[in-house]
């Protein structure tokens, strides 16, 4: 489905479950395999650990840094990674910024109203969302859809590749990884980081 609106009308008269698996607006499914490689990354057992009657164990000292087009991944990692504790700084160009409903969301989601969850930051600059981040995570510029937007997004998004340069530049941690939810094109990331 495209539009979010789309599948809350189906879930609303559904006889069965629906599980929102990819929207233009969220990917949820995506993150939750991301979630998983997060912890696995970060706190091998994780699955022994009590959880204080909560779904998951906290990560209260990871930073993620976003740096690209502000789209359904981003979105899902704006709501989800403060509520298990890490804290996310979103870079993206200036007329990419992720809708303001989403924004609320993530921030009234975050540590501002919640000690136990993560920050939420937003920037148009990459080298100011690695400082200090232990992963950065990105996606395509150009989605299903845009493929007409290709020419004008390719310059829009000049300065936002992932290199060991920008994490160098920004202060990345000494030992930071990378994901992306694939395929990867060269323009987002260079084969120095992700080949």
């Amino acid at each position: 489905l495209n539009k979010n609106s789309q599948l809350k009308t189906l879930a609303k008269y559904s006889s069965v479950p629906v599980i929102n698996a990819l929207t233009a607006k969220y990917h949820p499914l995506q993150i939750l395999a991301d979630i998983v490689t997060i912890y696995e990354t970060y706190l091998p057992n994780w699955r022994e650990l009590p959880t204080n009657g909560l779904p998951l164990p906290k990560l209260p000292n990871l930073k993620v840094a976003w740096i690209g087009d502000a789209n359904n991944i981003l979105h899902s990692l704006l709501v989800t990674l403060p509520r298990i504790g890490i804290s996310i700084t979103a870079a993206t160009p200036k007329k990419y910024n992720s809708p303001q409903d989403v924004i609320d969301f993530a921030v009234k989601n975050s540590k501002k109203n919640n000690k136990d969850y993560g920050e939420v930051a937003f920037t148009h600059d990459p080298v100011v969302a690695v400082k200090d981040c232990d992963i950065i995570i990105t996606d395509t510029w150009i989605s299903m859809g845009q493929e007409s937007e290709k020419k004008q997004r390719l310059i829009d998004f000049a300065g936002f590749q992932v290199t060991e340069e920008l994490a160098k530049k920004g202060g990345a941690k000494k030992n930071w990884k990378f994901m992306h939810c694939l395929p990867r094109k060269p323009q987002e990331v260079n084969d120095e980081v992700s080949v």
